[in-house]
């Protein structure tokens, strides 16, 4: 079998942070299918694609919405050519999406947070797109062999992208005082002026080690791979009852859930669990064990098992 992957993200070296999830997918699938990648480092996308994403880049330069309609061109051209050959499009991202129906072969669509966002924009586009046959099959996770131990005083971590989605202005005012370390970029970069912004891997990989809590207070969220990382790394979360993270954190069990958009109840959890080293270990554990049903060797299977049904549908083809 052959598929064809469609995205607007994709990692353009080693350690590029956009779109690493999707590699990580593409790396795993590989072992088992043929796998080709169309990512904007295959068609012209006239600087829409990167940065701040495709609608963030038009809203700080709406000029650019102008050359859309090119790159969509660009980028149907590139991923008819990639599934000549191919029984699958697996198009990641609502835009990906429409260019995946246009190579009028099977296609299935991975929507991540943005997309909520796009489509009640956008809702001509997600008629296109959007299909009655829902699966939900999460992003996969690879559990760490060791755990480092927590640095001394202990800290609290976020990493991901400074916007309003993500919860960083609740997260700045909440962790006033407190010892917190910000790893990450976007545009709120400079209302959070300890932001290291994007690290290498390597040193995400300590930072998260070390970190006696991991905050994941977005006022919206799709998934949570930051919070599925933290838990794999046997780390309590701190987290907003919103959407995917509802999936992940169980309160009271493998973190804490608080509302969203409330900073007074963020500030608590975090207090709380910097102030008690024993329930941070039992949280911790607990979050380990769950994060191991996202393991890979799981969501794999799943990936195939689809591709296999979406492939052999009759009217599809």
């Amino acid at each position: 079998m052959k598929v064809a992957v469609v995205t607007t993200s994709y990692p353009r070296w080693d350690g590029d942070a956009a779109g690493r999830f999707v590699a990580d997918a593409v790396e795993r699938l590989r072992a088992h299918i043929d796998v080709e990648v169309v990512s904007a480092q295959s068609f012209r996308h006239y600087g829409i694609a990167y940065g701040h994403g495709v609608l963030g880049n038009i809203k700080r330069r709406p000029w650019l919405g102008a050359l859309v309609p090119m790159m969509l061109a660009s980028f149907v051209h590139a991923a008819r050519d990639a599934a000549r050959d191919a029984d699958v499009v697996h198009a990641h991202w609502l835009p990906a999406g429409w260019v995946a129906a246009r190579t009028e072969k099977p296609f299935v669509v991975t929507l991540h947070g943005t997309d909520v966002e796009l489509a009640r924009r956008l809702p001509r586009l997600a008629r296109v797109v959007f299909a009655r046959d829902v699966e939900v099959i999460p992003n996969g996770i690879e559990l760490p062999d060791a755990r480092g131990a927590e640095a001394d005083p202990p800290y609290v971590l976020y990493a991901g992208r400074l916007s309003k989605e993500k919860g960083v202005l609740e997260l700045v005012e909440a962790a006033r005082g407190l010892p917190l370390v910000v790893v990450g970029n976007g545009p709120l970069r400079r209302r959070v002026p300890q932001a290291r912004g994007f690290v290498p891997r390597e040193e995400l990989v300590r930072v998260l080690d070390e970190a006696a809590v991991v905050a994941c207070p977005s006022r919206r969220e799709g998934f949570g791979m930051t919070c599925l990382e933290a838990m794999a790394h046997g780390k309590p979360v701190v987290a907003s009852a919103v959407g995917g993270l509802l999936d992940l954190v169980v309160d009271g069990e493998t973190g804490l859930l608080v509302p969203p958009r409330d900073a007074s109840a963020l500030r608590a959890a975090l207090e709380r669990l910097l102030g008690d080293a024993d329930l941070r270990r039992r949280l911790g554990v607990a979050a380990r064990d769950r994060a191991a049903a996202f393991e890979w060797s799981h969501i794999v299977p799943r990936l195939l098992g689809l591709y296999v049904r979406v492939s052999s549908v009759p009217s599809a083809r």
